[in-house]
């Protein structure tokens, strides 16, 4: 399954808060950037952005001087940010509850930004749903856990932990789907193996 990782632009830029707008629009035509990340003034602070729709709304609309406006006057912060872990299916999740076009890809330091075009671009969705991919994906975790139980006991905790990995991924599945199977893959199992729901009743 793709990763923000796998897709992100990495070549972004960061902008300090108190830079102009002019600045940062010289900045985005030299690279043909459609946003910018406005850099953290220390460790613990949070980032911020500022967009060609910033600029556009907030400055040129109203007349304003590029040159007497500050970034920090016109920018998003905190931003929301992605992790660089985080599947594209959810990505796309996030940019829709939140309407975001853009955000940084942050996992302690800026790693890059990822956009409505990456996502369109570079996803399989056309090919294979996230629904599809899980599928596969369960299948594949159902052997593991099969295996898992074979080599280590039906009754151990390994075998537990493996089709509790099993039913989470089923859940994610049913919930995507808005449907609940008649039977999870460790029902199927329990019936073939009556004493693996015993599995169930290990200590934490």
């Amino acid at each position: 399954m793709l990763k923000a990782a796998d897709i992100m632009t990495k070549d972004v830029a960061t902008i300090r808060g108190s830079a102009t707008v002019a600045e940062a629009v010289k900045l985005m035509r030299a690279r043909d950037w459609r946003a910018l990340i406005v850099d953290r003034r220390h460790e613990q602070d949070a980032y911020g952005i500022v967009s060609e729709s910033d600029i556009t709304y907030k400055v040129i609309a109203y007349g304003k001087n590029p040159h007497a406006i500050r970034v920090y006057e016109i920018m998003s912060k905190p931003c929301i940010t992605i992790n660089p872990d985080l599947a594209v299916e959810y990505v796309a999740r996030l940019f829709a509850e939140y309407h975001l076009h853009r955000a940084p890809v942050i996992q302690g330091e800026l790693l890059g930004i990822i956009s409505l075009t990456d996502i369109l671009a570079h996803s399989n969705f056309l090919e294979q749903s996230g629904t599809a991919l899980l599928e596969q994906e369960l299948q594949a975790e159902i052997k593991r856990a099969r295996i898992i139980c074979a080599d280590t006991g039906i009754r151990s905790r390994e075998c537990a932990a493996a089709w509790d990995a099993v039913e989470e991924m089923q859940a994610e599945i049913s919930h995507q789907r808005a449907h609940k199977p008649p039977k999870t893959a460790f029902e199927e199992y329990c019936e073939e193996y009556p004493e693996a729901s015993e599995a169930k009743m290990y200590d934490m």
